[in-house]
């Protein structure tokens, strides 16, 4: 049997779905709505215009990058990155409780820490003295 969608209202990807959450999606402009994880993928759902949703398969998720702060006891936000359409950023109400919702689906090997503002500048002043002699 068929499900009847609405005029408008986007047909979810999941037919079992783990958990949701309020969240902030960072693509483009902030929005505000609710983060989906199910089954067949992640989801986000604009809670202001219907039309703007994200939907992501986890046959398609290459990496789910987390930023961490103060020693992992804060995770301001989180990014996935895909294989074909780019890195999408989101925040969420208990960002922990959502990554390890999506780890149930994502393998660990494809979870990862971004680095951090120090590791960075780190990584900068390293490759300053590594510079290549100009050639003739």
């Amino acid at each position: 049997m068929a499900r009847e969608v609405l005029p408008g209202v986007v047909q979810s990807i999941n037919s079992k779905v783990d958990l949701v959450k309020k969240a902030t999606s960072f693509h483009d402009f902030n929005s505000y709505g609710q983060i989906m994880v199910g089954n067949n993928g992640f989801e986000y759902y604009n809670d202001r215009n219907v039309k703007d949703f994200i939907q992501i398969p986890w046959s398609e998720v290459d990496l789910v990058i987390a930023s961490v702060m103060f020693g992992g006891r804060s995770i301001p936000r989180f990014a996935i990155q895909t294989k074909s359409n780019g890195t999408f950023t989101f925040s969420s109400r208990d960002p922990k409780e959502t990554l390890r919702a999506i780890r149930k689906y994502v393998p660990a090997d494809h979870m990862v820490r971004s680095p951090s503002f120090f590791d960075v500048i780190k990584a900068n002043i390293k490759m300053i003295g590594k510079k290549k002699p100009k050639k003739d």
